[in-house]
């Protein structure tokens, strides 16, 4: 085989490995399954407020439903609700830290 050929592998190789880094810091960054299309002109009733990975196999999320919080414990077998009905912090007039 001649040089040419061998280059052209490599260049083809690079360019294939480029397209799956970009497209899994798209996946990464706009959310795996993507988002589900809302209605617009109505406020979106759930949302992520934040989360917090514990180790390699458990994180924290707060979830916000209706105006109402609740902190789940995601894990490798079972998610646990820790904690539910926690007013948001605007509303408690308490200052985050």
């Amino acid at each position: 085989m001649e040089m040419e050929t061998y280059l052209r592998f490599a260049l083809a190789l690079v360019f294939v490995l480029g397209l799956i880094v970009v497209a899994a810091w798209f996946m990464r960054r706009f959310g795996y399954g993507g988002a589900a299309a809302s209605r617009p002109g109505r406020e979106r009733r759930l949302g992520i407020v934040e989360v917090a990975q514990i180790d390699a196999r458990r994180k924290l999320v707060l979830v916000r439903r209706d105006g109402v919080e609740h902190l789940v414990l995601l894990g490798m077998n079972a998610d646990l609700v820790l904690e539910s009905g926690i007013r948001p912090a605007a509303e408690a007039g308490g200052t985050v830290p």
